[in-house]
């Protein structure tokens, strides 16, 4: 990962809400040959005693699934819109453009559970993205027979976060009225480039 002292959040609780806010994640091992497989879900968050448990599920007899039963180290990682930035918005000329972004990366070991387990995820996951607690497609209401022919095919998993690290490149390292610049010209732009140009705010704030 870049590793650059400017391109860091100031507060340890910025990467966390940064984790919560942008659930949809990729997670990445390692097949019996020594391939790169990913895949991508949505997973839920637990902090207990400052230990950071990500939950998940992933669907049986998939390539990724059988390396990771084999091979259970694991690099979950949570991404955000991004943007290029042009160095015409820069106070100091003669520079290279360059792209800003948001990302973490948590490493550690997917332990596979049991069926009670991801019963309770599946209900969890719903109520946390359903919102309405009522809903036909909560888990309560769904049949029992629904509810196990399905879930056959899939199991669930917890990863307890051994090494977290991260890269909020949002133009630190620029003056004053640059980091300002290029705020204005990204409001300028499309979705990704708007979001960018409140996280480089909001950073600022935080400062």
């Amino acid at each position: 990962m870049y590793d650059i002292p400017h391109f860091k959040a100031n507060h340890h609780q910025e990467v966390i809400d940064f984790m919560q806010a942008h659930p949809f994640v990729t997670i990445c091992g390692v097949d019996a040959n020594g391939l790169p497989v990913a895949t991508h879900i949505p997973v839920l968050i637990k902090i207990e005693n400052e230990i950071i448990t990500i939950r998940g599920h992933i669907m049986r007899k998939q390539d990724h699934t059988i390396a990771f039963e084999n091979n259970n180290n694991v690099l979950v990682i949570f991404s955000a819109p991004s943007a290029f930035v042009s160095a015409n918005w820069y106070t100091t000329k003669n520079m290279g453009s360059t792209w800003n972004y948001q990302t973490v990366h948590a490493r550690g070991k997917m332990e596979i559970k049991d069926e009670q387990h991801l019963r309770n995820l599946l209900t969890e996951l719903t109520l946390h993205f359903e919102k309405d607690p009522d809903a036909p497609t909560q888990v309560k209401n769904l049949s029992n027979e629904y509810m196990e022919q399905n879930m056959k095919a899939i199991y669930s998993f917890d990863i307890v976060v051994q090494d977290l690290q991260h890269v909020f490149k949002l133009s630190q390292n620029r003056d004053e009225a640059s980091h300002a610049n290029i705020q204005a010209e990204l409001n300028k732009g499309d979705a990704a480039c708007k979001y960018m140009a409140a996280a480089m705010k909001n950073s600022n704030k935080n400062s």
